[in-house]
């Protein structure tokens, strides 16, 4: 009985697996429109070992190099730069009427003193 349940428990799991692929593979493709889109989803909800399968085969050679373009942009859309605020002076006396009144301690008066300036903070 066990062994049926956690068979099963798999088969949903992967049944999972490949919607979710293929949905999120269907929205990062350009190329196709809404229409098309809402009909993939349709024809997912209704077969969708079927609709899976069709899709891989389809739009395989796509998947991957879409797979690919994800992969490769992701470590460079790290574009954080710190801005300086636009009045570091009222920044600055705020975190020092913070740390005067013993809510935050010193080093975090030095990193909102940074922040405010518009430096990245690396001390502890």
């Amino acid at each position: 009985m066990f062994f049926w349940w956690l068979l099963w428990f798999f088969y949903f799991a992967a049944y999972l697996y490949v919607i979710i692929f293929v949905i999120r593979d269907l929205f990062r493709d350009p190329k196709a429109n809404g229409w098309i889109k809402a009909l993939w989803i349709i024809l997912l909800i209704f077969v969708p070992f079927l609709t899976g399968l069709i899709y891989v085969i389809v739009n395989g050679k796509g998947i991957a190099q879409r797979e690919y373009e994800a992969r490769r942009i992701a470590p460079e859309n790290d574009a954080y730069r710190p801005q300086a605020s636009s009045s570091p002076s009222e920044d600055i006396a705020r975190a020092k009427a913070l740390l005067d009144a013993g809510t935050i301690s010193q080093g975090e008066f030095d990193a909102l003193k940074s922040k405010a300036l518009g430096n990245q903070y690396f001390g502890a």
